[in-house]
Parts: structure tokens; C-alpha cells; sequence
């Protein structure tokens, strides 16, 4: 066998090995369940609503446009890439989310953050954060509306859905996160004695923790089957955890600890379902390092100096802004090949 025909061989065995999109869709989709039936278990019903209608937002939306476009739907729509940015952003949103909010974000995912682009494999943004960036900026009241831990049916379930709920009474039915607590509280009270308040809710710390460890459990899932690579998960939560330990050690009574920020908030379902989307993610391997690495930058920015208590969407959209730059300058030449100006 010639070196060109063992050349030709390997690439299509390299190509026959390679997952498919909706392959690597479904396994994502798959590795989504553990998050998924946590927050069920915690926050109830109201999860799974806002999965289930940002899902059939995003497929009808991808359709009606698909159809504008005269693109075929079906071929499309079996993808399962807006079915993915339906339960990404279903489940980044407060649980019982009234429909409306939800199909305004589904708008900004799916026609504007991803369609106006030339569809999947052309947006530059991830559409699921596009999505939740335009509702956190638009619609503050309704994207803090954070439950505490509750019951599988919660009390005007259905009045929340359907966004009959009168605007007095949403307060009585939301409580703060962990975040969104300890971001707010008063300058002059320390760490210690905000936790030895126990400002939360029972239970409230604890759900969010095993919601992060399910998280975790399913960026485990991707990294085994290969469906995601380790770079950008570890680099973004390598530079978190150290800009966490260097804020806590620079002031212990006010920071929070490395721990608190990983364990609670969307860290670990922001490193492993959100950070690690194929378009708009950094491509090479040192690209991906420093493209993970500024995403936890800037998470541990925003949260420490900037208005929000968490800052996942935010961080991964403007790092979106660097993609084309990092690959530009992070992409290995091949060997023998001439560099710019003439060097080798």
C-alpha cells in the first residue's frame, strides 16, 4: 500500500469513526437527564414545563423559518439541534416560567442568534445564551423568580405557565439563590455571620449542590463517550477556582469560597453543556485552553465586581466574540510550511 493510499485510508476511517451532529446531539440530550430529573426532584413540575415548551418552541420555530427559507424541514429538524437549545435554555430559566417568557427567548435562540446566521455550523453565538441574555436584560423581575425547594406540584403551577399569575403575587412564590443571596447581602455583614443566619431557605444550599453534582455527572457521560474533549471544562474551572481562592484568601469575610462558587449557580452545567458547543466554541486544542480559561475569568469577574450574581451566559458570549481571533492564532501550522514574513 502507498503512503497516499494509507493517507486516504485512515481518512476515511477517521470520517467512518466520527459521530454524526445528531449523534452527538442525542448524547448530549441524554447527558442532560441526571440535571434534569434533580431540579425536578427540587423544584417540581415547573422544570419540565419550561423544557417541554422551549423544546416545542424551538423545533416550530426552526420549522417555520426552515419552510421560509425553503430548507428542507425534516432533515433539519432531525439534527436535534433545537431540540437541545429548547432544553438548555428550558432549564437555565426560573421553573414555571410563563409561556410567553419562554417563546421570547426560543425567538432570540433559534431565528435570531441561529438562523439569521445561515442556521447550524454559522452562528457565531451560542444560541441557548443568546436566548438568556435577551430575557435576563429584558425581564429581570421574571428570570430571579428562584423558587425555594418544593413539592412535585407547587401552588399555582399552572397560573405561572400561563402567565395569569397577578405581578403581586409572584414575590411570595420566589425566593433568592445561593448566589443572588450572598451577592446582596449587606456590606457590613461578614461571611461567617451571613451563613450563621441561615439566610436560605431549609434544604436550598443542599439542592443546589446535588443539582451541580448531577451536572457533573453528565459532563462526565460526554467526556467518556468523547462526545466533548477535556480542554475547555478544565480550563474554565481551573481559572475560576483560581481567581475564586485568590479573591477568598484577599478577603475571607466577604468573598465567597472557591467551594461555593463551584458547587452552586450554572458552573458545572455552564462547563460541560454550554462552554463546550462545537460552533461557537474555540477549535484547536491551545484555543480551547484559553478559551475555557476566559470564560472562568470572567465568571469569577462578574460575580466578585459586577452586577449579576451569576455570569455563565454573559462570560461564554463574549469569549463567542474571541473565537475567530483565538482560532486565527492558535491553529498549528503544518510542519515544513512557511509562516508569515517568510519564517520557518
Amino acid at each position: 500500500m502507498s503512503m497516499m493510499q494509507a493517507s486516504q485510508t485512515g481518512c476515511e476511517n477517521a470520517t467512518a469513526q466520527r459521530p454524526s451532529t445528531a449523534n452527538i446531539m442525542r448524547w448530549v440530550i441524554i447527558a442532560t437527564l441526571p440535571g434534569i430529573v434533580t431540579m425536578s426532584y427540587f423544584f417540581g413540575l415547573g422544570v419540565l414545563s419550561n423544557v417541554l415548551l422551549a423544546a416545542a418552541f424551538g423545533m416550530a420555530f426552526e420549522a417555520a423559518i426552515l419552510r421560509l427559507r425553503k430548507r428542507p424541514i425534516r432533515v433539519t429538524l432531525n439534527d436535534s439541534s433545537a431540540l437541545l437549545t429548547g432544553i438548555l435554555l428550558g432549564v437555565s430559566l426560573p421553573p414555571a416560567s410563563p409561556w410567553w417568557l419562554i417563546g421570547v427567548g426560543m425567538v432570540a435562540a433559534i431565528i435570531v442568534a441561529k438562523q439569521l446566521y445561515g442556521g447550524l455550523g454559522h452562528n457565531p453565538f451560542n444560541p441557548a445564551m443568546v436566548g438568556y441574555a435577551l430575557l435576563l436584560v429584558s425581564f429581570p423581575t421574571y428570570m430571579t423568580l428562584w423558587a425555594p425547594p418544593q413539592g412535585a406540584i407547587p401552588s399555582d403551577l399552572w397560573a405561572q405557565i400561563s402567565g395569569s399569575l397577578p405581578a403581586a403575587q409572584l414575590d411570595s412564590l420566589s425566593g433568592a439563590t445561593p448566589l443572588d443571596a450572598f451577592k446582596h447581602k449587606s456590606e457590613a455583614m461578614l461571611a461567617s455571620e451571613f451563613w450563621a443566619a441561615q439566610p436560605l431557605p431549609a434544604g436550598t444550599l443542599t439542592a443546589w449542590r446535588l443539582i451541580a453534582i448531577a451536572w457533573l455527572a453528565g459532563g462526565v457521560l460526554l467526556l467518556v463517550k468523547r462526545i466533548i474533549s477535556w480542554h475547555i471544562p478544565v480550563a474554565m474551572l481551573s481559572s475560576m477556582m483560581l481567581l475564586a481562592t485568590l479573591f477568598y484568601l484577599s478577603n475571607p469575610n466577604h468573598a465567597g469560597s472557591p467551594l461555593f462558587h463551584l458547587v452552586t449557580g450554572a458552573t458545572l452545567f455552564g462547563a460541560f453543556f454550554i462552554a463546550t458547543d462545537p460552533v461557537s466554541a474555540a477549535t484547536s486544542r491551545r484555543g480551547k485552553l484559553i478559551y475555557g480559561a476566559g470564560i472562568g475569568a470572567l465568571i469569577m469577574i462578574i460575580r466578585s465586581v459586577g452586577g449579576y450574581p451569576d455570569a455563565v451566559a454573559f462570560a461564554v458570549l463574549l469569549m463567542n466574540l474571541c473565537v475567530p481571533l483565538l482560532d486565527l492564532y492558535s491553529v498549528p501550522r503544518p510542519t515544513g510550511h512557511a509562516a508569515r514574513g517568510g519564517r520557518r
